[in-house]
């Protein structure tokens, strides 16, 4: 075998699992098994990539190369899937859903097993390193529906940062956007996306999710796609992902309120458990404890 060690790039195997080809464990074995080719030539672990100018091969099929055509995808994943293009466990993948486009296409993100909604899916090594960076500022939007109502007090809560295994996540806005009493359905615009953020969020506030959807990447929306089904994107909003986003909005247009979000700040919460081993939420931070 040949190594292939660039002082810079993105080691191989992580850039496969960030595109949701195979894990980073399946992508070692499988580059010390002969499997992956750069640039026609066998690789070992560890090896860094460019992944818009070096070619890759895994079983003698192109995963990516600078020649390809570049296709940019809408597609409204149903829950049930898991966001890869394969799975060691047989469960569904998103790559059945888009199976007959002849370009090999990965997602750009996550959504986990239990979650639905917008998932942007290309071949652009460039635009998915770019809305996966950290320091993307282009939001999410989901519409989660929760079991029961939700207060003013409860949404204020979900508003403010928390610690999330041990991380301060960022403030998010919030608003409801429907109250039957038997259940709510509250939009959320996310600026990070850590591991089931919104679902460990709703844990914290004590909320029973019964369905979670992204409903837009910014200004991208899903709209009237169907659960299942893709569509392309337009020109329009290919432009809008890969200037960054110009704007900021949440559901229908309206701006973020920056000095609430600069307010929100000034307190974080955490699961704290009382007496009775029932789990709440508790101030930390900058304030302190009532």
């Amino acid at each position: 075998m040949e190594e292939n060690n660039k002082s810079e790039g993105i080691r191989l195997q992580k850039y496969l699992s960030e595109q949701g080809i195979m894990s980073r464990r399946a992508a070692e074995k499988a580059m010390t098994d002969g499997l992956i080719r750069v640039n026609g030539k066998k690789v070992l672990p560890g090896t860094k990539i460019n992944p818009d100018s070096d070619v890759i091969e895994y079983r003698g099929t192109l995963i990516n190369g600078a020649s390809t055509e570049k296709v940019y995808l809408m597609l409204n994943k149903p829950a049930g899937y898991v966001t890869t293009m394969s799975d060691d466990l047989g469960r569904k993948c998103v790559a059945d859903l888009v199976d007959e486009i002849k370009f090999r296409v990965w997602p750009v993100g996550r959504l986990d097993y239990d979650s639905e909604g917008l998932l942007l899916m290309t071949n652009d090594g460039e635009l998915t390193n770019r809305l996966t960076h950290p320091r993307h500022e282009i939001p999410k939007i989901y519409q989660v529906t929760l079991k029961g109502s939700v207060t003013e007090d409860q949404l204020a809560l979900m508003k403010r940062p928390m610690l999330i295994d041990g991380y301060r996540i960022r403030p998010v806005e919030a608003r409801i956007i429907s109250d039957r009493g038997t259940s709510t359905i509250v939009e959320i615009m996310l600026r990070e996306g850590r591991n089931r953020q919104i679902r460990k969020m709703c844990d914290v506030c004590g909320f029973d999710v019964k369905r979670l959807r992204r409903v837009a990447v910014g200004k991208v929306e899903l709209g009237d796609l169907p659960q299942g089904k893709w569509r392309e994107l337009t020109k329009a909003e290919k432009a809008y992902l890969m200037s960054g986003g110009a704007e900021d909005y949440l559901g229908g247009g309206r701006k973020i309120d920056l000095l609430a979000r600069r307010a929100a700040e000034k307190r974080t919460y955490h699961v704290r458990s009382d007496i009775a081993g029932n789990r709440r939420p508790h101030p930390s931070g900058n304030e302190k404890d009532d």
